[in-house]
């Protein structure tokens, strides 16, 4: 007979699309398959701005064919109910009827996009502080910046209106995912990714169409928002062997299902380095953000699930800092006639590191500068002769990043939130010894490894 129903679970990320099937055993859900492929869908468009990040949709959506492609078919179609998440603040634009095309795939039907734009992701750069500074203030407690939907359609219409009126359609690449497996003419999102758009107001649940309209922006580009964990739709035909009439949950924030498949007690903080990083404290129960934005702040307040909220400190710099270093080592080896590949680099780097238990260095990271201090960029100090060894340099990096989180949710505030112990994850902790140090070196909390962050697992937890 059948198997057991499945969820299935997707997240859309900045560089791979990830599928989780699980299903619910005795002793709770497990995670029974999982597929991951990288996009590679970084995309030099000729509309992109400078410091512009955009990425080919169509790339991450056949990585996500390949996924659903790889995935037991026999699992597939015993799938009820599909979560999907991906990453929040960016925005894609799409012709509502002309959205995709749908045509047989060697594992059943699916979709590729039609009229549908470039993926202006979170990385974006295109706003600068002054034009954020020209823009109506929000009612809202979320700060504006630059890589948020609303900003980044504030910028076509000020630089490219042309650009907007191809469209009728906008969402994150989640949301539009969400839209073409139910035929939504109205794309619906959560209001997890509403608050990351900014001009939305948390407690009404409303977009501040009032003051947008003020300025002429296209409010009838702005989706529906509906709670996160509610339904969506049902997927409108078989999908990869998945069948029609499967349950899609709304489009959730990657962060907040990453969060949900590894929290476990009020009493926990979850680190995260991966491509960015965050540190992350659940608030008490009945806690509603301040009405207003504070944009010196830090910390930053995401909307969980039941109507609770996250503080968040989202930096910026990660795993991207040590990619960038990474990658300044081998330039400057090519530039010295030497090819070394980074693949190479990165062990030895950490090696090096693990040699030299103390530097004076100094590194503070920032390269990509901070949404509360965009201006601020990386230094280094206290540079002495000794200290000047790879070795050296990649040991204060590693700490530098540790710093500057710690700095933006700082140990005094995570005691008085009663934190016990960090739960630690993501890519670059997971593969960098030294950024575990680090994180032990800076925290007085016991640090638990090994609690696998996964936002496609808890997109599907939530269903």
């Amino acid at each position: 007979g059948p198997g057991p129903a499945c969820v299935l679970g997707i997240d859309l990320g900045t560089t791979s699309v990830k599928a989780a099937l699980v299903t619910g055993t005795e002793r709770g859900l497990a995670l029974a398959q999982s597929c991951s492929r990288e996009t590679q869908a970084h995309s030099d468009s000729l509309g992109a701005a400078p410091q512009g990040m955009e990425q080919d949709v169509q790339k991450i959506m056949t990585a996500l064919n390949e996924c659903l492609a790889a995935l037991p078919q026999q699992q597939l179609q015993q799938v009820t109910h599909i979560g999907i998440s991906g990453q929040m603040h960016g925005v894609v634009f799409w012709k509502s009827d002309k959205g995709c095309k749908w045509s047989e795939s060697g594992t059943g039907p699916a979709f590729e996009p039609d009229k549908v734009s470039p993926l202006v992701t979170w990385q974006d750069g295109r706003c600068s502080p002054t034009f954020l500074s020209s823009l109506p203030l929000p009612q809202s407690h979320v700060s504006l910046a630059t890589g948020f939907g609303c900003t980044t359609v504030y910028w076509y219409l000020r630089n490219s209106p042309d650009f907007l009126k191809a469209y009728d359609a906008a969402g994150t690449i989640q949301d539009y995912v969400v839209a073409m497996l139910c035929d939504l003419r109205r794309p619906l999102m959560s209001v997890q990714n509403a608050a990351s758009w900014g001009y939305f107001n948390c407690r009404s649940k409303s977009w501040n169409t009032d003051i947008l309209k003020k300025s002429s922006f296209p409010v009838h580009l702005l989706p529906e928002v509906g709670d996160p964990g509610s339904i969506a739709g049902r997927t409108t035909c078989a999908w990869h062997g998945i069948p029609k009439g499967a349950k899609v949950g709304i489009a959730l924030g990657d962060f907040q299902c990453s969060v949900y498949s590894c929290l476990m007690e009020r009493t926990d903080a979850v680190l995260n380095i991966s491509t960015s990083a965050q540190l992350t404290i659940s608030m008490p129960l009945g806690f509603q953000p301040p009405e207003a934005p504070d944009p010196s702040s830090a910390v930053t307040y995401f909307p969980y699930f039941n109507g609770e909220y996250l503080a968040v400190a989202a930096s910026l710099n990660g795993g991207n800092v040590l990619a960038t270093f990474v990658g300044m080592v081998a330039q400057w080896a090519q530039e010295l006639g030497l090819q070394v590949q980074e693949s190479t680099i990165y062990p030895r780097i950490i090696q090096a590191a693990l040699a030299q238990k103390n530097s004076k260095l100094s590194v503070h990271p920032t390269i990509f500068g901070e949404r509360h201090l965009p201006d601020q960029l990386a230094s280094v100090s206290s540079i002495g002769a000794s200290e000047l060894s790879l070795g050296h340099v990649t040991r204060a990096l590693c700490r530098g990043l540790v710093e500057n989180l710690c700095s933006m949710l700082p140990v005094q505030l995570l005691e008085e939130m009663g934190v016990r112990r960090i739960l630690g994850s993501g890519s670059a902790l997971a593969r960098n010894e030294v950024l575990r140090q680090e994180v032990e070196r800076i925290f007085p909390f016991p640090v638990v490894y090994g609690k696998d962050v996964d936002a496609a697992v808890g997109a599907a937890m939530v269903m």
